[in-house]
């Protein structure tokens, strides 16, 4: 366990400082975001159960023409087969085509890392999460753009497998 902690702290400082000369130059941006998310875990009366509801979260980050950085909180709560959790991550995502180029499409490929929490009837466990997404950026007006992407993210948790979400965001841009 405190390796684990200590590699995602390592993680998290290695990309933080990677970006860091880039905050101050770089967009700023707060968003939402609403997902259709499903997971694999283990219920009371299934084990490896698929569910799969709506997620909902929120975004703050930072990003230049080549990188974004993203601090995501999400909340997922399946009342039909009862199942919930929260996460919270740090998402690294590259702009593979580059948007210096004034494009008003970006697509992007990224990693994330992070912890979660997850419940059902007698569980109740926490662990580290990991993965990856895709996807694209749109912008709307000069302050605003969305996002729509698909992220992948595994468990260490005993009874928790995988999460994959479909994410429609929107970002504020200052």
């Amino acid at each position: 366990m405190v390796k684990k902690v200590t590699i995602a702290l390592l993680c998290m400082t290695l990309g933080s400082s990677l970006q860091a000369r880039d905050i101050s130059t770089g967009e700023k941006f707060l968003g939402l975001e609403v997902g259709a998310a499903q997971i694999q875990a283990d219920t009371l009366s299934e084990l490896d159960h698929e569910g799969s509801s709506a997620e909902f979260g929120f975004r703050l980050g930072v990003q230049n023409e080549d990188w974004r950085t993203t601090l995501i909180f999400d909340y997922f709560d399946s009342s039909d087969d009862d199942q919930n959790y929260e996460k919270g991550m740090v998402t690294v995502d590259y702009y593979f085509m580059g948007s210096d180029n004034q494009q008003t499409i970006n697509p992007y490929i990224g990693l994330n890392i992070g912890y979660m929490n997850y419940e059902s009837t007698y569980i109740d466990e926490s662990g580290f999460l990991y993965g990856g997404q895709v996807g694209v950026t749109l912008e709307v007006i000069d302050n605003v753009d969305i996002d729509l992407g698909y992220r992948y993210s595994l468990t260490d948790a005993d009874q928790t497998d995988h999460i994959g979400s479909v994410v429609l965001g929107i970002n504020y841009l200052y």
